[in-house]
């Protein structure tokens, strides 16, 4: 056994918890949904903590993260706007429809980014250089890095990083098996807050991330902004960020990416207010609010809502929330980029742009970017 570095209490650790190689928790408290890499450790029900989980530990999902997840929903519903955080959307059920969602005909963000990874992965797998610690923010099925993985010359170990745990740890599974020469290191964590990369068997010649999906769209300019800065500081100087963006296109075609025509992103959105009343005590009544869209041209942005219906409460641990008709409860913005503009943001956060591929109808982009800093 290796050693374990906490300031959190022993009894945080039984011996059946910890299994083969160290587990390193910090305690210390941030402000909500400030950026700089939340990490909840899986391994203790009653923290709020940094960790890493250098291998899985199997256990039910977290009450450490039902606590964040409490006090972000009654933060946010408390708002003059109401919100909900839509880093709540992957639950075990939400990563699901997550995945069917990627296989909607209107959905082309996936199919589109894949489409670019087949074309172009030489190319990437190049830009990224040799013997690599490949680490991925918000991994989910980790679908499109199986490519990358493979393109990849002498990689020695994958980072998967996502909030949902059981989602994580069987994809973790089946590419340990797929790739037995790859170290596959699950991080069961929110990836907006700084951490520090796992120890690996072998020395990596360098760290990389692998961010697809354009989650990076998910968060407002400033915290965009501040979450690459944050990734340059992880990964150190030359350190390479290879990103998906999702390109400013035609109005209709983006807005039914998120309204598809059969329901599963709307099903995605409702199921946030599902996990309440599993994991919180809450009792929505789920069938009288509904799925709705905005995209605003001018900025750039989706921005979905869940919309009440009827003029209602809900109780959240004994807290009361009322909902007028028409009320709009803000889950989820995606910013759509140039890549000239995004390249502008991440100059401010000392990358440079190497290289970038599209599609042939630029709707997409995967962006090769490098830390310049020294």
């Amino acid at each position: 056994m290796d050693l374990i570095t906490t300031n959190l209490p022993a009894e945080a650790f039984p011996s059946s918890t910890i299994s083969a190689k160290a587990v390193i928790i910090t305690n210390h408290s941030h402000s909500i949904r400030q950026g700089s890499f939340l990490r909840q450790a899986s391994i203790y029900p009653h923290y709020l903590t940094d960790a890493f989980l250098s291998y899985p530990i199997q256990q039910p999902e977290s009450k450490s993260i039902n606590h964040a997840f409490l006090k972000d929903v009654l933060v946010g519903l408390s708002q003059p706007k109401k919100e909900l955080n839509c880093k709540y959307f992957y639950d075990e059920r939400g990563s699901d429809l997550f995945d069917q969602i990627c296989q909607l005909d209107e959905y082309y963000l996936t199919r589109t980014e894949q489409m670019i990874m087949d074309r172009h992965v030489d190319e990437m797998a190049y830009q990224i250089g040799t013997g690599a610690m490949l680490v991925e923010f918000g991994s989910g099925s980790s679908i499109k890095t199986r490519t990358l993985i493979e393109a990849l010359d002498s990689l020695v170990a994958y980072v998967p990083v996502d909030i949902s745990e059981d989602h994580l740890l069987k994809t973790a599974d089946d590419l340990r098996q797929r790739y037995p020469d790859v170290e596959v290191l699950p991080m069961v964590a929110d990836f907006t807050r700084e951490f520090q990369l796992p120890k690996t068997v072998r020395t990596p010649s360098h760290a990389a991330v692998y961010f697809p999906g354009s989650t990076i769209g998910n968060f407002p300019a400033d915290q965009a902004a501040q979450m690459l800065s944050m990734i340059a500081r992880v990964l150190g100087p030359q350190g390479g960020l290879l990103i998906g963006i999702d390109l400013q296109k035609e109005p209709s075609i983006i807005k039914a990416a998120y309204d598809d025509s059969r329901n599963i992103t709307a099903e995605f959105n409702l199921n946030l207010l599902h996990r309440i009343n599993r994991q919180l005590g809450g009792n929505f009544n789920v069938d009288q609010f509904r799925h709705h869209v905005e995209y605003d041209s001018n900025i750039g942005r989706v921005e979905i809502y869940l919309v009440s219906t009827h003029d209602q409460t809900a109780t959240i641990q004994g807290q009361e929330f009322h909902f007028g008709i028409g009320e709009a409860v803000f889950t989820e913005h995606s910013h759509k980029y140039t890549i000239e503009g995004f390249s502008q943001m991440a100059a401010a956060a000392e990358f440079s742009l190497h290289k970038h591929w599209t599609d042939p109808e630029r709707q997409f982009a995967v962006l090769h970017l490098v830390n310049e800093r020294c």
